[in-house]
């Protein structure tokens, strides 16, 4: 049985769930229907034990710095969102795009290689299980617009704000 560290966060984007072990995050969520993040847990790890914790590793503390301005402070946490490789890839290239920015999936597929891959990384996007810590709200339409996000387009608005990228 893996044992996995929880905590549930109030975040000014509403309540998170942390998921992370030996210092690593493995998934940051927005609260959802109760049991879905046991079973995402299962999805990836089989038997599971989440064990609820204070500040686990100290992360909880670097996202509280985060949201009180601090946008920089989630840079340094490790992640491992599991996923295929693909996703992966696109996950570690989420990473590599700086708090105040913003880039389209196009820019991301063509990082990877192929600009036809666009949908392919927007679906790796949506599946992406560490949110905003894998900055997947960083990404926009070519046209600048807003796309979806899993936590609402209003809380994606509300994160680029934050980091002070220019919104039309």
């Amino acid at each position: 049985m893996h044992c996995f560290l929880t905590e549930r966060l109030e975040t000014p984007v509403g309540p998170m769930v942390l998921v992370a072990k030996d210092g690593v995050v493995l998934l940051f969520e927005f609260e959802g229907t109760p049991g879905r993040v046991e079973r995402q847990m299962r999805a990836r790890f089989g038997d599971v034990e989440l064990q609820a914790a204070t500040n686990p590793f100290g992360i909880s503390d670097q996202i509280r710095d985060y949201f009180a301005g601090d946008i920089r402070a989630l840079d340094t946490l490790l992640t491992d969102g599991g996923g295929t490789e693909f996703e992966r890839q696109v996950w570690a290239e989420l990473r590599q795009i700086p708090a105040g920015t913003t880039v389209s999936y196009g820019h991301i597929a063509r990082k990877l290689g192929d600009i036809q891959h666009s949908r392919a990384v927007g679906t790796a996007n949506g599946k992406n299980p560490i949110a905003i810590i894998v900055p997947c709200h960083r990404v926009i339409g070519a046209d600048g617009s807003m796309t979806g996000y899993g936590g609402g387009i209003k809380n994606k608005e509300w994160l680029l704000r934050h980091e002070g990228a220019l919104l039309l």
